[in-house]
């Protein structure tokens, strides 16, 4: 069956094939109705990238590194894991300097440094600070004093109580430094902002009849066997605005209707899910037909939120689609197959899509205003079967034919003595009776008029 479909469904893969679509059917930039193309306007920077990045410099802050040193945890969360590295190095380098030089400033000014030794190692006065003879002994001391070492060589005398109450800071100085840095460096690494690299969406959305209504889409998945718990979408169009009052907005946000109303928006994300947002007339593309959306100019920032079922905290994924990144007339290829035991997600698919045939190029609004009912077209031959079906259908016929050769092998019935009989089947849904009834030619006696039999 998959040797029948060949350059029937475009499959567009890529970004540089997204653009490639409107122009299908086109010569030197005209439709089959002979019309131009209107010219596609630049394209607009992105808001939000397509890795979730929002695209935006904050300049001219005042105070702005008062106001960042205010909330110093949350500076050292969100730096940069090389910076973060070297202010933890730097905080226990200068903690240790700092307090190697008050211990060798106290041994200089108690006279130890100058004191002279016995043949033994022994001093005949009393010293402050055991075996430190410069700052290089005051600078060890120091690092065993707040790292809790204890090698036992260097060591404070009850002859300087001064040097003792320079250790008990450093001790206090040592744990919190300690806190705050493994506490820091935790919170990095259990960020809930990394989990999102593992949530992926479609590197296309598309717009196609669903139910008879056209329906913008576009694809969710999850990379991991871990659930998103609550998760739910959001979608939000950015474009520049105009208001009555002449006022200028260029990033009005506008929302996407995706069912929060009546709870659609709350998926369960086990497998990829694609989610519809109904073009109606609340909706700002409901005046948008074919030749409208390439001359816009507007982004729709998409965004996933849920919690992390490890640990309860809430992560969002962000992306975007520019208008040159919505294929209309396109639908999402499948990617979840029933097998024998389990259902197999296909994320080869995940970004694939094909073009339908008989969509609309008319808005939202001019379908309405038209009146135009789209009727279920009826049962194709199959020679036209749907594209959904016949991948869904694949992997179960390759099964049958497995199972059907396994039986014949076993009943001892050659291919040559069942050609002209009709095998007995059971017919387990009304698909394997329709395709029976197209398989076999059907009686011209039956046709005639009952007066006639």
């Amino acid at each position: 069956m998959g040797s029948i479909r060949v350059n029937r469904y475009s499959i567009v893969s890529t970004e540089e094939d997204g653009h490639k679509v409107s122009s299908l059917g086109s010569i030197d930039g005209h439709n089959r109705n002979g019309k131009g193309h209107a010219p596609r306007r630049k394209r607009r920077n992105r808001f939000v990238k397509k890795n979730g990045q929002c695209n935006v410099y904050f300049a001219n802050l005042s105070n702005k590194s008062q106001r960042y040193m205010a909330d110093i945890f949350t500076t050292c969360v969100d730096t940069r894991w090389r910076y973060m590295l070297m202010i933890f190095s730097a905080a226990f380098l200068v903690s240790w300097l700092f307090f190697g030089l008050l211990f060798w400033i106290i041994a200089f000014f108690h006279g130890d440094l100058e004191a002279p030794s016995t043949g033994s190692g022994s001093t005949t006065t009393k010293l402050c600070i055991k075996h430190v003879n410069g700052f290089l002994g005051a600078f060890l001391f120091s690092v065993e004093t707040q790292t809790t070492i204890g090698y036992g060589f260097r060591y404070v005398t009850e002859e300087c109580p001064l040097a003792i109450m320079v250790v008990v800071v450093q001790s206090i100085v040592g744990c919190v430094i300690d806190s705050f840095m493994i506490g820091t460096i935790m919170a990095k690494m259990a960020r809930p902002k990394k989990r999102a690299q593992t949530l992926l969406f479609s590197h296309h959305a598309v717009i196609s009849l669903r139910d008879g209504k056209l329906c913008l889409m576009w694809r969710v998945g999850n990379l991991r066997r871990s659930h998103i718990v609550e998760a739910h979408v959001r979608a939000q169009l950015i474009k520049p605005y105009m208001t009555a009052e002449g006022e200028y907005l260029p990033l009005d946000q506008r929302d996407l209707n995706v069912g929060y109303d009546i709870g659609l928006d709350r998926i369960f994300l086990v497998s990829p899910i694609i989610i519809v947002h109904e073009i109606d007339e609340e909706s700002p593309l409901y005046g948008m037909g074919k030749e409208e959306l390439e001359r816009e100019d507007f982004e729709i920032v998409v965004i996933l939120e849920g919690m992390v079922e490890a640990t309860a905290m809430t992560t969002q994924a962000r992306s975007s689609y520019l208008s040159s990144e919505i294929l209309w007339g396109h639908r999402f290829e499948p990617v979840v197959f029933e097998e024998k035991k389990h259902y197999k997600v296909d994320y080869s698919r995940f970004h694939k899509t094909y073009e339908v045939a008989g969509t609309p190029f008319c808005s939202a609004r001019e379908l309405q205003e038209s009146k135009i009912t789209v009727l279920p077209s009826p049962p194709p031959p199959p020679s036209a079967f749907c594209y959904e079906n016949e991948l869904a259908l694949v992997s179960q016929d390759e099964d049958e034919d497995e199972d059907d050769l396994d039986v014949g092998v076993d009943l001892g019935v050659s291919p040559k003595e069942d050609a002209g009989a009709i095998p007995m089947m059971e017919f387990g849904s009304h698909m394997d009776l329709d395709r029976l009834q197209v398989s076999i030619p059907l009686d011209t006696l039956s046709y005639h008029r009952e007066s006639a039999i």
